[in-house]
C-alpha cells in the first residue's frame, strides 16, 4: 500500500486538532481521572499506587483517548480536504454527516431501547457534537491543506 492514497493534511492541523478532540474527551473522563487521585493519594508508596489496577486504567484511557484524538483530526482534516470545503456552512454540515453516521444511532438506540436516562445521553451526545462539528469548524478556522494554493 502507497501512503499517496491519503490525503495530505498540516501536520499542525492534526496536532491541534489533537488537543481539542483530546481535551473534550479528558473533559467527558474527569471522574475517572478524579477517582485515580484520590487513590494516589490514599496510597502508602508511589510504586503500590503504580502498580494499582486504578492508575493502569487511567494511563490506558488517557493513551487511546489521544490516539483516537490524532486519528480522528487527520480523518475530518482529510474530509475537509477532499471534499473541498471552505466555509464554515459547509464545515458544520460535514461535522453534522459525521455525527449522524458515527454517533447518531448509538445515541438513539440508548434512548428508546435501552430506555437510559436523557441527561445521560444528552451529555455524550454533547461531547460526540463538539468532538464532530467542533472539531470541523475549528479545523476549518486553522485550515488543513498543505498548500492552499493547489
Amino acid at each position: 500500500m502507497s501512503l499517496h492514497y491519503l490525503p495530505p493534511v498540516k501536520p499542525s492541523a492534526i496536532a491541534l486538532g489533537t488537543i481539542f478532540n483530546h481535551g473534550i474527551e479528558l473533559a467527558v473522563l474527569t471522574p475517572l481521572f478524579g477517582q485515580t487521585y484520590q487513590r494516589a493519594k490514599q496510597a502508602n508508596t508511589k510504586e503500590e499506587f503504580a502498580r494499582s489496577k486504578e492508575a493502569s486504567s487511567a494511563a490506558v484511557a488517557w493513551g487511546t483517548s489521544l490516539v483516537g484524538s490524532a486519528l480522528q483530526a487527520y480523518g475530518v482534516g482529510a474530509l475537509i480536504n477532499a471534499t473541498g470545503t471552505l466555509s464554515y456552512k459547509g464545515a458544520a454540515y460535514l461535522g453534522a454527516l459525521i455525527f449522524a453516521a458515527t454517533s447518531a444511532p448509538t445515541y438513539l438506540a440508548q434512548l428508546f431501547t435501552e430506555k437510559r436516562p436523557v441527561d445521560t445521553v444528552a451529555v455524550g451526545a454533547t461531547s460526540k457534537v463538539l468532538e464532530t462539528v467542533g472539531l470541523s469548524l475549528f479545523l476549518t478556522w486553522w485550515g488543513t491543506r498543505t498548500n492552499p494554493f493547489d
